[in-house]
């Protein structure tokens, strides 16, 4: 909806029904809003002269309109805009977790055919995070997943990896061949020093123990690096 001069002081309530973001989405579903307007349902109110809306698009300006930017912000980032306080930051950093949890209900029951589907696999919990996790995927014969882990859990720019916990809790599980997974929140695809270490022990490791690394994946939010695919392991 485009403001005039004139209408730029209305409050939600006096515009036109189809223009309000809770009336809209009855009448014309929920894919028919804007990330503002979302945003502005969330807000439920904006202030004396500007409405939830505007203040959504605030919002949507401060992260340059990308919303992975978006769920990347503390309270503290958003309370820098006009007409956010503590309580709805929360509420936006609330709804924006749920969306990331969403698929983390159950673990897949279908073959895991390739470094894509592992990387699918982890976007509920790894997308988004502003700290370095390392994590094991554990597989069957059939190469379903049983079970994953967090192994660790570090800083910005690394985590402490213990071959001992990896390999214990493959061998409790039971399982076949096992993936590694950590992200790198730089968003940087290329594998350090001790990436590529890391994976030469625990293929050295796993060999011995008869259960093989078949990857390890670099996660970032936009993409991410196989090593098997790259011939690497």
């Amino acid at each position: 909806m485009e403001l005039t001069n004139d209408s730029k002081s209305l409050t939600i309530l006096q515009w036109a029904e189809e223009d309000r973001p809770r009336e809209k989405l009855l009448l014309k579903g929920k894919s028919s809003l804007s990330d503002s307007e979302l945003l502005a349902i969330l807000i439920g109110s904006g202030t004396v002269s500007t409405s939830a809306v505007e203040v959504g698009k605030l919002i949507m300006h401060s992260c340059n309109n990308d919303i992975n930017q978006l769920a990347k912000m503390s309270v503290k980032d958003l309370k820098k805009v006009k007409g956010i306080g503590e309580a709805k930051a929360i509420t936006i950093i609330s709804a924006l977790e749920l969306g990331r949890r969403r698929k983390n209900i159950d673990l897949p029951q279908e073959r895991i055919k390739g470094s894509r589907s592992i990387y699918e696999l982890m976007i509920p919990h790894l997308m988004d995070i502003p700290h370095e996790e390392f994590w094991v995927v554990m597989l069957n014969r059939a190469n379903v997943v049983t079970k994953l882990k967090q192994i660790s859990k570090g800083g910005v720019v690394g985590t402490v990896v213990d071959y001992k916990i990896i390999f214990k809790l493959a061998i409790e599980e039971l399982a076949s061949s096992i993936v590694l997974v950590h992200n790198h929140p730089s968003g940087n695809l290329n594998p350090s020093k001790s990436d590529i270490d890391i994976t030469r022990r625990s293929r050295q490791i796993g060999d011995l123990m008869d259960i093989p690394v078949v990857d390890h994946l670099i996660f970032t939010n936009n993409s991410y690096y196989s090593f098997a695919d790259e011939g690497q392991l």
